[in-house]
């Protein structure tokens, strides 16, 4: 199932070419995925409460198309569950009409905060604590 999040571009958020700043795809890919996870009843707070807290291990971005201020976007999130300790969230960030500006890819595990070491069954883990765990597609 695929979740998403309206985004309008700040001027603030710009670089000296006008353009969205390259760090900030990346804060609005993660305004997505909390926004998602508290939809799907697990925010942070939750979480941390449960001695859990998703890390970010890689991040691919692919930029396809310019933003520049005052645009508006969906930042889309879909989890792609593996078989290990880790899962995928797929970002595309996508203008109004239609056009993807960019793709971003975010490799990540569940820290167990205690033992500070990766929840061996991720999945298993959300699905206990969401109340929606259909939301993250399990």
């Amino acid at each position: 199932m695929t979740f998403s999040v309206p985004i309008v571009v700040r001027g603030y958020e710009l670089d000296t070419q006008g353009h969205l700043n390259q760090a900030v795809y990346l804060q609005y890919a993660e305004h997505a995925r909390w926004e998602l996870m508290r939809a799907a009843g697990a925010p942070q707070e939750k979480l941390v409460a449960s001695g859990v807290g998703p890390v970010v291990l890689e991040t691919t971005i692919k930029y396809l198309r310019e933003l520049r201020g005052g645009d508006e976007v969906t930042v889309t999130v879909d989890f792609e569950w593996l078989t290990g300790k880790t899962f995928v969230f797929r970002h595309e960030i996508r203008k109004l009409d239609g056009t993807v500006a960019a793709e971003i890819s975010t490799i990540t595990g569940l820290l167990d905060l205690t033992a500070r070491k990766l929840v061996a069954a991720p999945g298993e883990r959300f699905a206990e604590l969401a109340e929606r765990p259909d939301l993250l597609g399990l």
